[in-house]
């Protein structure tokens, strides 16, 4: 049924995103779609599973608007790939590594077809006997773990995924394998593992050992021997040590995921997705997709009918994702298949709970966090179990065996990483709350703006306290707390990540894991720079007492290079206004400090590049000196450099990405020797000095990279480290 679609109105960050990730381009690069096109393609492939259902002739139509008006996202290999040649439309899989050779580089295969087709992968290495441990066919010895981790972490930097999404990794050992404390340690160098993200499996039976401060056993995977002891808070220690160090590595909780293990008669969990909230058997994989809570409230209040029918609607379209994925290999296929599991999750949490006026830190939002979620996951289970009687249960339900009644999936809920996805909707991460209220924003042409959260310019509008100043003073800040102008109560609704104390989010996780989650939550539980190792050890503890399957911490600045996206750890600036938003621009101080560069230019002539650097030894003005000025034949050529030279400096005190003004002076090189292509070749080893390991510079935009969902990301251009 062809019907007149209303125009949909995206946010500028939306539309940029979707052309440089998500929409089908030409050869040339040109986008062949738009956002309606994109919603067309994708719900027209996978009602198309449903063809001889009687609503048929509908469904493309209802699945399409629950995507193009932002009520529901799935996951964006299905955004991506969905009704093209690929076809492969899940974001996450787990694959299993045997202790022999063939498992291991079978394993390393598999994880490059699924990374070349756009998905993550989960690995534990827990089955692998330890370093130097014997191995009979050879009549040598092991190598270990984390030395054929090295060998994934390898592979996957080779695997780009067609530029729209980068290999990514979770790295698992259980607390009780012998090469323990080399894992712990592994990623304190931080250009090592850069691909992975590591977490260790800990036990209940680890966790009473810490309790009652005993040791545990050590057991040799391979023929199950005890071949050594540690106590247990002192490994506990050097966990927490390492989290508050640069966060990693995570905790995954396993024995509480196993707890609820839909269908332990296939095996028991051993690892998760990259992020973290998707436990899943060896060659499972799991299609996601999240409501968008922002949507759901009407005067003031949940619009809980409208909620129904989009979680019965979405439920019916990842069901239909598993039957119209192409799946990166056979058993993948076949694994997935048996238990059909999917992923509905959530996004815009905070978006709902500033509507309802309740702050995300409070237990009154937490409770209606709670309620939320409950009511998600029981329609949930209402619409798989209708969807079973009519298609069948998933092929393993065992009625004997099952804790559930028969429908047509085994697991049904996670909270995963929106990030690029709540771009395109304009809505917060996930479960997450917003990262920052004002700020700012690296568009793609290069100006850097202040983006100011709808919700705040709405309330502070309405208010009577909206204005530029007080715009600019929350940038400064990095918080709406403590300006006088905006009254108390939207303080408090307005907390931001950092804002909020980590107990406040441990609780929100907790509270969302119990009320409604199959799988787990990707969550960061954010620590202020202050924060000691004390704290984390608390976070680690309440997390664990809450019931959580998994924890991320981070203590803000923790890692190389980190800066906050905002202007509070920056030099001083002045704003100008525009339609838009203010541009920014650096004040410099009095005196810099400055290296001189003696060049030749393609007459021989000697030329001196003269750059400046502030504080934090970033290059903020060129100059270029040249032996001939004064001569007439060559005072053009000697005004041309000089005014290239000037526009440089305003364009490095304006931060635009260095990697933009480096690609408009290589487009106007003429020569390699010629100044723009010397002036390109200095910025270039500008970055590269100061960019590597866990660098807060994103890779594809320069904007600032920060730590949410248990990953950093980009929230200028949609980058993420783990997808």
């Amino acid at each position: 049924m062809t019907r007149s679609i209303p125009r949909q109105q995206l946010t500028d960050t939306a539309e940029t995103v979707l052309e440089r990730r998500y929409y089908l381009k030409d050869e040339q690069g040109k986008p062949l779609e738009n956002w309606e096109g994109l919603c067309r393609r994708v719900a027209n492939a996978v009602a198309s599973v449903d063809r001889d259902m009687g609503d048929f002739a509908d469904l493309g139509d209802r699945f399409f608007n629950l995507i193009y008006y932002l009520d529901f996202l799935p996951n964006s290999p299905c955004l991506m790939n969905a009704g093209t040649n690929l076809g492969q439309l899940s974001a996450c899989f787990v694959l299993p590594v045997e202790d022999s050779m063939d498992g291991i580089f079978s394993s390393i295969r598999n994880g490059a077809l699924v990374h070349k087709t756009g998905g993550g992968t989960g690995y534990s290495f827990s089955r692998l006997r330890p370093k130097n441990s014997a191995v009979q066919s050879t009549q040598g010895v092991a190598s270990g773990p984390l030395s054929f981790a090295a060998v994934f972490d390898i592979a996957t930097e080779t695997i780009k995924q067609g530029g729209k999404r980068r290999g990514a990794n979770m790295g698992v050992l259980r607390v009780d394998h012998p090469d323990i404390l080399e894992f712990i340690s592994a990623k304190e160098d931080q250009t090592r593992f850069t691909n992975f993200n590591f977490s260790v499996a800990i036990t209940d039976r680890f966790m009473e050992a810490v309790r009652d401060n005993l040791e545990y056993d050590l057991v040799d995977p391979s023929n199950g021997d005890i071949i050594n002891t540690l106590r247990a808070r002192e490994v506990f220690d050097k966990i927490i040590d390492l989290a508050w160090h640069n966060g990693e590595p995570g905790v995954l909780f396993i024995d509480a995921a196993n707890r609820d293990n839909p269908t332990p008669q296939l095996g028991d969990f051993e690892a998760t997705n990259p992020c973290g909230e998707q436990w899943l058997l060896p060659y499972e994989s799991c299609n996601l997709g999240s409501v968008n809570l922002g949507q759901y409230v009407r005067d003031g209040k949940v619009d809980w009918e409208r909620l129904r029918t989009t979680t019965h609607l979405a439920v019916r379209f990842l069901d239909n994702v598993i039957d119209c994925n192409r799946f990166p290999i056979p058993e993948i296929a076949e694994m997935t298949h048996k238990t059909r599991k999917i992923g509905l999750g959530i996004m815009g949490l905070h978006d709902m709970l500033i509507q309802l006026q309740l702050p995300y830190g409070s237990q009154e939002g937490r409770q209606t966090a709670s309620e939320v979620m409950a009511f998600i996951r029981g329609e949930a289970e209402i619409a798989s179990v209708a969807l079973a009687a009519v298609k069948g249960p998933f092929p393993a339900f065992d009625e004997k065996s099952n804790r559930y009644p028969a429908r047509r999936n085994a697991a049904l809920t996670s909270i995963q990483p929106t990030g690029t996805v709540s771009m395109i909707a304009d809505c917060a991460s996930g479960c997450e709350p917003y990262f920052s209220i004002v700020m700012i924003k690296n568009v793609m042409d290069g100006d850097r703006l202040l983006m100011v959260n709808k919700h705040f310019e709405r309330v502070a509008r309405e208010e009577g306290f909206f204005s530029a100043a007080m715009l600019e003073r929350v940038a400064s800040s990095g918080t709406v707390i403590g300006h006088p102008e905006i009254p108390l109560s939207w303080q408090e609704i307005f907390r931001t990540a950092q804002d909020i104390g980590p107990e406040q989010h441990i609780r929100m996780q907790g509270t969302l894991q119990r009320s409604g989650v199959d799988a787990s939550i990707s969550k960061t539980i954010n620590l202020p720079a202050n924060a000691t190792a004390d704290d984390v050890r608390t976070s680690y503890l309440l997390g664990y007492e809450l019931g959580c399957k998994g924890l991320t911490v981070y203590r803000d600045g923790s890692r190389d290079h980190q800066v906050l996206n905002t202007m509070a750890a920056g030099p001083e600036k002045t704003a100008t206004v525009s339609s838009e938003g203010l541009f920014q621009k650096s004040t410099l101080p009095d005196v810099l400090s400055a290296k001189r560069y003696r060049l030749k230019d393609i007459n021989q002539e000697t030329i001196y590049l003269i750059v400046c650097f502030d504080e934090d030894e970033k290059p903020m003005e060129v100059f270029a000196k040249f032996p001939f000025d004064n001569r007439v034949d060559l005072k053009d050529k000697s005004t041309m450099w000089t005014t290239t030279c000037r526009l440089v400096s305003l364009a490095l005190r304006y931060q635009i990405p260095m990697d933009e003004i480096i690609k408009q002076l290589d487009r106007s090189s003429g020569h390699m020797l010629d100044l723009p292509a010397q002036l390109g070749k200095l910025l270039k080893s500008f970055m590269a000095a100061t960019q590597h390991g866990f660098a807060s510079v994103c890779p594809e935009c320069q904007g600032r990279l920060v730590f949410e969902e248990g990953c950093e990301v980009c929230r200028d251009c949609g980058y993420s480290k783990c997808s």
